[in-house]
């Protein structure tokens, strides 16, 4: 559904951000100081930035200006300044919407969901997120945990298919028909090989699991 970005130095409001958006079906990445946030928007692709203003680092008035103009990434801003100049300067910096602190959670999923349809709307998906782990289906490149991992392109479209459907459990022949592109003809060793060489490849940069064998059937995302 989308991969957002969460910039904000309290650790109890990120984390209850972070669980409530993916208790909607959103992947999330945390970051907890500006220059911390500023990193990851450099590494990954974003469908979103929730951005908060006072933070260590960078504050989000410097930040606010480089996800809009060099990342070219919409952001709803988050703050205790409640006069109507901030939000107008906020606004015109570039921001797409504005949350006065407190905050009703609810209200907040409300508002990524609208700016979540505004941005399907506007332009073709271009990446898909699960976990930390992003594709680019347009550069088909892989970026986890904010590394660039090579894959072939088997190896890709492999992942890009367990992406596309979370969830899904897909057969051997599912996975082989996608890739290869071909009728399958039982290449259980070839479709093995594949998938245990993402694995090797994945697992060099993180301890999560992302492919699960389902015993007697295929394989799926873990959750």
């Amino acid at each position: 559904m989308g991969h957002i970005l969460i910039i904000e130095d309290d650790t109890y409001i990120n984390h209850l951000i972070a669980k409530a958006l993916t208790q909607e079906g959103y992947s999330c990445k945390q970051a907890f100081s500006g220059t911390e946030g500023l990193l990851y928007a450099g590494n990954e692709r974003f469908s979103l930035v929730i951005l908060d203003l006072m933070l260590p680092g960078m504050n989000g008035e410097e930040l606010l200006p480089k996800l809009c103009k060099e990342f070219r990434l919409p952001v709803i801003v988050l703050s205790a300044k409640d006069s109507l100049d901030s939000k107008i300067e906020l606004l015109n910096a570039g921001a797409e919407d504005y949350m006065t602190k407190p905050f009703e959670i609810e209200e907040l999923i409300a508002r990524v969901g609208v700016q979540m349809k505004r941005a399907a709307g506007s332009r073709p998906a271009q990446s898909l997120s699960y976990k930390g782990l992003t594709i680019n289906t347009e550069e088909l490149s892989v970026v986890l945990n904010g590394q660039l991992l090579s894959f072939t392109k088997l190896e890709y479209k492999i992942l890009e298919l367990f992406l596309q459907y979370p969830g899904r459990v897909f057969t051997k022949q599912d996975v082989y028909d996608y890739a290869w592109e071909d009728i399958y003809v039982g290449e259980d060793k070839t479709v093995n090989m594949h998938i245990s060489n993402i694995r090797r490849k994945l697992k060099a940069v993180s301890e999560e699991e992302y492919i699960e064998t389902v015993w007697g059937i295929g394989f799926k995302l873990s959750k």
